[in-house]
């Protein structure tokens, strides 16, 4: 197999949520392997500025655009955008994520609820709809969205960042299924518990207790998403839709 296969030279690729955490890393990898990127973020400015500076130290191109991807307008002008900087969008990565508390059900409520859906439904489905007129033309196009092991799991006490993330994989899943015909290929890729930004202020007791069902006995870094994100977005791939990749040491091997 040649190394060519996994080169996404020639390609565009957007990354919604990618001015922190694992986002910002996956937007990293893609620009590593060639493509151009589109960085994207809604609120902090000065962290977005932040990231994209480091993007561009590793010599990839790309742009940081700001928009809202629950919100329909936004998100036509965000692919609009994109494509106007750096090209016609042929690879989406769906990370957007709002902040994920774990409340028992009676705490929770229906807005709550509704906010879990607007990232992990509404969002991949208006993010796909809008760059899939490019992709059915070309006849290639690559969507991954970002799914979680909870679903796996059931995690709890957690059931609306669970729901909504089974939701997604439902929607990835049907998905392969329509767009296939077109050679667009459609998966998801379901990271462990990786530290970041906003795991700062997490119990140690909850780390300590996750890090012992961890088979591979080391915490996973943003880093280890790298090689499955370029793969599922390159050539090599070519073959393989509808999948679910867990990337977390082993944890949902039971």
């Amino acid at each position: 197999m040649s190394t060519e296969q996994f080169s996404l030279k020639g390609r565009t690729a957007l990354v919604t949520g990618s001015s922190t955490g694992l986002g910002k890393r996956m937007a990293m990898a893609l620009g590593q392997a060639g493509a151009k990127v589109a960085l994207n973020y809604s609120n902090n400015e000065e962290r977005a500025a932040n990231a994209f500076a480091e993007f561009e130290a590793t010599g990839a191109e790309g742009a940081m655009i700001r928009a809202n991807v629950t919100d329909e307008a936004d998100v036509n002008r965000l692919v609009a955008e994109a494509g106007e900087k750096l090209g016609p969008v042929d690879i989406v990565v769906l990370n957007a994520t709002p902040a994920q508390p774990q409340k028992t059900i009676e705490e929770y409520d229906w807005d709550f609820y509704q906010s879990m859906l607007d990232f992990f439904i509404k969002s991949p489905y208006l993010v796909t709809r809008a760059v899939l007129p490019h992709m059915k033309q070309q006849h290639w196009g690559r969507i991954i969205n970002i799914g979680s092991e909870v679903v796996h799991l059931g995690i709890t006490p957690f059931t609306a960042y669970v729901a909504a993330k089974g939701g997604q994989n439902g929607f990835n899943r049907s998905l392969a299924h329509e767009l296939a015909p077109w050679n667009i290929t459609v998966n998801m890729v379901a990271p462990g518990w990786i530290p970041v930004e906003r795991h700062e202020n997490d119990p140690q007791e909850l780390k300590d207790g996750y890090f012992a069902s961890i088979p591979m006995q080391r915490w996973g870094k943003p880093e280890d998403l790298a090689g499955t994100i370029v793969y599922l977005a390159s050539e090599a791939s070519s073959f393989v839709t509808g999948q679910n990749i867990h990337v977390n040491g082993g944890v949902t091997v039971h």
